[in-house]
């Protein structure tokens, strides 16, 4: 969940940035004048325009950070699943092996009780 609200935190910042861009090029919109921004009329200096580039800049890295930290979480659950079954998998094949060796001691034991053919003498 909190990976999708990142995503959609990134997408929205990177969508800001592009129409504020786009918007304000060429010569009808130079940088002396207003900067608009979705109908949203921006007036004073060039700091206010630099100002807005940092929050939207804020927002982008927030919205990363957020995708990444999920990312690496998911990718650490997987580690550990993975390290689980392997862990898993050894302990089956030591508990194998010792009933194996059961198995065998014990038809070892058996096969030296079994008395002798009949006609023959001990």
């Amino acid at each position: 969940m909190r990976a999708i609200v990142g995503l959609m935190v990134l997408l929205v910042a990177g969508i800001v940035a592009i129409v504020g861009v786009l918007s304000n090029a060429g010569a009808a919109h130079p940088l002396t004048e207003s900067f608009s921004l979705f109908g949203f009329h921006v007036t004073g200096s060039i700091g206010v325009v630099f100002l807005f580039g940092i929050t939207v800049g804020a927002v982008a890295s927030l919205g990363l950070a957020i995708v990444v930290t999920v990312a690496l979480r998911t990718a650490n659950r997987a580690h550990d699943g993975r390290r689980t079954v392997a862990h898993f998998q050894r302990e089956m094949a030591f508990i194998n092996r010792d009933h194996d060796a059961r198995l065998e001691h014990q038809q070892r034991a058996d096969s030296a009780l079994v008395p002798p053919a009949l006609g023959t003498e001990w």
